[in-house]
C-alpha cells in the first residue's frame, strides 16, 4: 500500500469554558465537525482543553478516567482523523495527571502525562497533578509519519524533544496554555515560544503543531498565537489573539530533505550521552538504583 506522504494538519485555538467539561465538549464537537469537511487528518487541541488550565484543586472533581463516555463519544466523532486534546486524568491508584490524548477510529490511538509540571512563576502544576513517567512516540497509520507530545512545560527540558526525536518522532504536538504573565513580568511568553518552537523544529527537521488557549481566566491571560512550523522552522500558519482554527499542510518529502541538509537525529550519539549522565551521577553521589531519568 502506498503510503501518504503529505498530511493536512490543523489546531483548533479555543476559549474554553473554565471547569465546564461538558460546554467544552461540545465546542470540541463543533471544531471536530468543522475540520473533517475540510479534509483534516491531524486536529489538535491546547492543553487542558476540555476543563480550562486553572483548574487548581478541583483537579480531583473534574478528573475523568482514559475511558469515560466523553472521550468514547469525542472519539467517534473523529472517525478516520486523528484528535488530541487535553483533559485532567484519574490514572492509576487514584493518581491525577495533566493529560494529551489521541483519538482515532473511535478508539484512543495515544496517551501522553505531562512530564514537566511547570512550578515557577504563578504556576503551581504539582501541587495538583502527578507527573507522567515516559517519553514515547506513535505511528499515523497508512502514512510514514510517527507523531510525539511535548506538553507545554515539557517542550523547555530540552532533553525531553531530544528523546522523543530519537524514539522516532517526524512531527511534534505541542498542547500548551500559555498565559502572558505566567512566568514574570520582564519574560515574554510569546517571545519565547517563538524563538523556542522555531529552534526545536529547525534543529531536529521536525514540525511542530503548536495549540494555545485563546481565554481570560481570572488575571491570567492565555495569548493564543498557536502555529504549525514546517520542518525548517518557518511558520505555515498562525492564529491572532481569539478563538479560530487554523490549516496547514507537511509534506515528510521535506522533513527527509531537512534532516539530510542538518543531521542531528543522525548525528546523536547516545554512548556518549549515557556515559555523561552515569559519570554526572556518580561524581553527585546518586547511586544507579536512585536515579530519576
Amino acid at each position: 500500500m502506498t503510503q501518504r506522504s503529505k498530511l493536512k494538519v490543523a489546531v483548533a485555538q479555543i476559549e474554553t469554558a473554565l471547569g465546564d467539561i461538558e460546554a467544552n465538549k461540545k465546542k470540541h464537537l463543533e471544531y471536530i465537525a468543522e475540520a473533517r469537511a475540510q479534509g483534516v487528518d491531524l486536529l489538535v487541541f491546547p492543553e487542558l482543553s476540555l476543563t480550562g488550565y486553572s483548574v487548581g484543586p478541583r483537579a480531583v472533581e473534574l478528573a475523568i478516567p482514559r475511558h469515560h463516555a466523553i472521550l468514547d463519544e469525542l472519539a467517534a466523532a473523529s472517525g478516520p482523523m486523528w484528535t488530541t486534546l487535553g483533559f485532567v486524568e484519574e490514572g492509576v491508584a487514584a493518581q491525577f495527571h495533566n493529560s494529551s490524548i489521541t483519538l482515532h477510529q473511535g478508539r484512543i490511538a495515544f496517551i501522553h502525562r505531562k512530564l514537566n509540571l511547570a512550578t515557577y512563576g504563578n504556576l503551581e502544576e504539582d501541587k495538583h497533578f502527578a507527573e507522567g513517567r515516559y517519553v514515547e512516540t506513535f505511528a499515523l497509520e497508512n502514512t510514514p509519519w510517527h507523531a510525539g507530545n511535548m506538553v507545554c512545560a515539557d517542550l523547555w527540558n530540552p532533553a525531553l524533544v531530544h528523546l522523543a526525536a530519537l524514539h522516532g518522532a517526524t512531527l511534534l504536538m505541542v498542547p500548551i496554555a500559555s498565559a502572558v504573565d505566567a512566568v514574570s513580568g520582564e519574560f515574554s511568553n510569546p517571545d519565547g515560544w517563538r524563538l523556542a518552537t522555531e529552534f526545536y523544529a529547525m534543529i531536529y527537521g521536525m514540525p511542530l503543531i503548536v495549540a494555545n488557549l485563546a481565554v481570560m481566566e481570572g488575571e491570567l491571560k492565555f495569548w493564543g498565537g498557536s502555529r504549525v512550523l514546517d520542518a525548517h522552522g518557518q511558520t505555515l500558519a498562525q492564529a491572532g489573539e481569539s478563538e479560530e482554527m487554523i490549516v496547514a499542510e507537511l509534506d515528510y518529502e521535506a522533513v527527509k530533505r531537512a534532516r539530510y541538509q542538518l543531521p542531528t537525529v543522525r548525528d546523536s550519539n547516545l554512548d556518549l550521552i549515557h556515559r555523561e549522565i552515569a559519570r554526572l551521577s556518580w561524581q553527585i553521589g546518586i547511586p544507579p538504583e536512585s536515579r530519576k531519568l
